[in-house]
């Protein structure tokens, strides 16, 4: 089913707000970014879902923010499934975290609630700051992983290396990530710039943090000897290189994918976009499927968290918005294209092109390394900036 979406102007993230920033300027993290305890997750000790909905009722129109249009089709569901208005907003994480910072300062809150995808903007400003706040449904406690409770993982995406299988029928022309870094892959690869994404400049941070081993093996295998590098690390050496190796940057996912999988593609590329964008071989007759075999990851998985503004005017409602969306009547308009919820109770519905193993397949992001990606993320902004420019 085709999904509107509404555009929402991007603008400069404020300095002591941002988390990154669009592709013409890095932005660097607030001086308050430093290691402090997170506030605990809020949890209703007598939570009762009849009178959640009750008092829900009395509140009015609830707001919701999401990177994802499928924040429509989950508002659609809750109207419809508790009689209350509920408006779902396409927005860019950055933005969102812009004009709740703003909305809380002016003490004139109008989003109640919003899907984050940058775990380090929540964990690192807007939690501590009070912009936003964690709260867990009592009933449904159980049924998430404990690591996944603060910041509460309403669900968690991929972003992985897609290609053309109609003009490469013989499976995936790259096998190993470190191809991408050849000139023979030069101007070919396609991907959002990292400036304006925090989930890619999150990869980033977590692959240094926590991928070296990984990308060593994968150095090793393909060159037949040991990765040498005066970086600082194995992900540091291969973010250079291929970034100077200029991949194509665009602003959006659905250009990666019609730039690789159109079907009037005649150049085979490679792209770096979400898996929703698979849709399209249905929707649109692409032809793309994720390179599967690629060592050592095909791709990476990223978390969404689900917070309710700290003064939100609605919060029964955001409170019950959260315990839709930890539901699988709430987040299968989320994974319908691919994805895992939070709540490990809830299975997976489809299974993307070419990802069958998505434990094994991906590059996971650690949930205690979200703060270091947001602390990091200067260093590895300029570091991008210098190479590929």
């Amino acid at each position: 089913m085709r999904r509107t979406r509404n555009l929402i102007s991007v603008s400069l993230l404020a300095l002591a707000v941002a988390a990154c920033a669009p592709s013409t300027s890095a932005v660097a993290p607030s001086d308050n970014t430093a290691a402090k305890p997170l506030p605990s997750a809020s949890l209703d000790a007598d939570f009762n879902l009849d009178a959640l909905v009750a008092a829900a009722k009395k509140e009015g129109k609830l707001l919701v923010y999401d990177s994802s249009g499928d924040i429509e089709e989950v508002a659609k569901a809750f109207t419809a499934k508790y009689g209350i208005a509920m408006e779902g907003v396409k927005s860019d994480t950055p933005q969102t975290a812009e004009k709740m910072t703003r909305e809380h300062a002016a003490d004139n809150v109008t989003i109640d609630a919003a899907m984050y995808e940058d775990g380090g903007v929540l964990v690192g400003q807007l939690i501590p700051q009070g912009v936003a706040q964690t709260w867990v449904p009592a009933d449904l406690k159980d049924q998430i992983p404990a690591d996944d409770q603060n910041p509460l993982l309403a669900l968690s995406k991929a972003t992985i290396f897609a290609y053309n299988t109609k003009l490469s029928p013989g499976g995936c022309p790259v096998k190993n990530i470190w191809d991408l870094t050849e000139k023979e892959w030069a101007g070919k690869l396609v991907m959002q710039d990292p400036l304006g994404k925090p989930t890619v400049l999150s990869f980033f941070t977590q692959m240094d943090a926590h991928g070296g081993q990984a990308l060593e093996q994968a150095y090793q295998a393909k060159y037949g000897k040991p990765l040498e590098t005066k970086e600082k690390s194995a992900a540091y050496e291969w973010v250079k290189r291929m970034a100077a190796n200029k991949p194509v940057l665009t602003g959006s996912d659905e250009d990666i994918s019609a730039a690789v999988g159109a079907p009037s593609s005649t150049d085979t590329k490679i792209g770096f976009m979400s898996i929703s964008k698979f849709r399209n071989n249905e929707e649109k007759g692409y032809t793309q499927s994720t390179c599967s075999g690629m060592v050592p990851f095909a791709g990476f998985s990223y978390p969404k968290y689900v917070a309710i503004a700290g003064k939100s005017k609605h919060p029964n409602a955001a409170k019950l918005y959260v315990h839709f969306i930890m539901t699988e009547e709430g987040v299968k308009h989320e994974i319908g294209e691919g994805g895992i919820s939070g709540n490990s109770t809830v299975k997976p519905l489809v299974v993307p092109e070419g990802l069958t193993d998505w434990q094994g397949q991906l590059f996971h992001t650690d949930p205690k390394g979200l703060l270091g990606d947001l602390q990091n993320r200067q260093t590895v902004s300029d570091f991008w900036r210098v190479n590929h420019g």
